[in-house]
Order: structure tokens, then C-alpha cells, then sequence
């Protein structure tokens, strides 16, 4: 391995290191706790190190949102691949998705609330949030023309993501989580037959 390799790989873990210390301490504490000074101290590195991977905090979180949407993608992905049918793949998206935002808000505000420096709906969103919505598309996309997928698809995630919001806030009461993803899911893939 030449010194070149060796430096970059630790350029790579030493990043690496920053965005898991953010992810957690925002997770345990809230996106107020993470500071350049706080993560310095976390991974005992002084805060030109930092600088010298980000340009401070809004880049850091930027970095992990795109880390939580890749999480999220492969969440996805695997429960559309466990489901069996149009409308079983729906309700698998629907629940994997909302479970995600209540199991890792901190994750899922820097993913979707918080302001980042991410372009979304465009060639240059980096791969893991052109992933995680290829995989809410390819749940939606059967239900719809192929004009309309994308649309259709956008609509689908933000009444995922305003279910999520407001149940989070205590604006929706838990108890009807279940049943609100059920007529989401029936005003998409139709009400199941009896």
C-alpha cells in the first residue's frame, strides 16, 4: 500500500468518524448539541481537523443525511422485496417508512426538516436520496402511467412524510397510525376486496 493510499483511506475513516459521532450525538442529545467543538472533543481531534472535512455544521449534516438516506433506501428496498403484490409493497414502504422517522428522529430532521445544502429532485442529488425515493417509486409506479409516476411518487412520500411529522409532534394521536397508512394505501392501490 503506497502512502498516498494509506493517507487517503485515513482521510476516509477520520470523515467517517465525524459524521457517526454527529449522527449519534444528535440522536442522543439533539441537533443543538452538535458542534464542531462537541464533535472535536467526541472523537479527539482538534476543530481545524473537522474543517479540514467540512465546513462546519450544516455541511456535517448534510453528510449525514445523505448516510441516513442511503439507510433508508436499503430499509426500503427490503421491505418491498419481502412484500408480495402492488398494494402489500405499498404498505410495506408506508410502514417501514414512518417506523424509520419515529426510531431515528434526529436522523430523519436532518434527512427531511432541517435545511441542508443537498440538491434533492435533480441529476446532481447525490445516489442515496436518488435511491431512497427509486425505492418509493418502484412501489408507487405500478399504480400509475408512467407521465405521472414521479408526481404520484412525490405526493405518496409527502403524506409519508407529514404523517411522520405530526404524529412525531403529538398533532395525530398513535392510536390510528395503522389505520391512516391503510387509507393512504387503499387512495393509491385502491381498497382491498372483500
Amino acid at each position: 500500500m503506497t502512502i498516498q493510499t494509506r493517507r487517503e483511506r485515513e482521510r476516509a475513516e477520520r470523515r467517517q468518524l465525524i459524521v457517526t459521532a454527529a449522527r449519534e450525538l444528535a440522536e442522543a442529545e439533539g441537533w443543538d448539541a452538535v458542534t464542531t467543538r462537541r464533535l472535536a472533543a467526541e472523537i479527539e481531534y482538534s476543530q481545524p481537523v473537522l474543517y479540514s472535512h467540512f465546513k462546519g455544521k450544516d455541511a456535517i449534516m448534510a453528510a449525514v443525511a445523505v448516510d441516513g438516506c442511503a439507510d433508508l433506501a436499503e430499509e426500503l428496498r427490503r421491505a418491498r422485496a419481502g412484500a408480495d403484490g402492488v398494494r402489500a409493497s405499498l404498505a410495506a414502504i408506508a410502514r417501514t417508512y414512518t417506523a424509520f422517522a419515529r426510531r431515528r428522529p434526529a436522523l430523519y430532521d436532518a434527512m427531511f426538516t432541517h435545511l441542508v445544502d443537498l440538491p434533492f429532485a435533480t441529476a446532481e442529488a447525490p445516489a442515496p436520496l436518488r435511491d431512497a425515493f427509486g425505492e418509493l417509486l418502484a412501489a408507487v409506479a405500478p399504480v400509475t402511467t408512467e407521465e405521472d409516476a414521479g408526481l404520484l411518487t412525490e405526493t405518496f412520500w409527502a403524506a409519508l412524510h407529514g404523517l411522520a411529522t405530526l404524529m412525531r409532534s403529538g398533532r395525530l394521536p398513535e392510536w390510528a397510525h395503522e389505520r391512516r397508512l391503510e387509507l393512504l394505501v387503499d387512495r393509491f392501490a385502491g381498497p382491498t376486496r372483500n
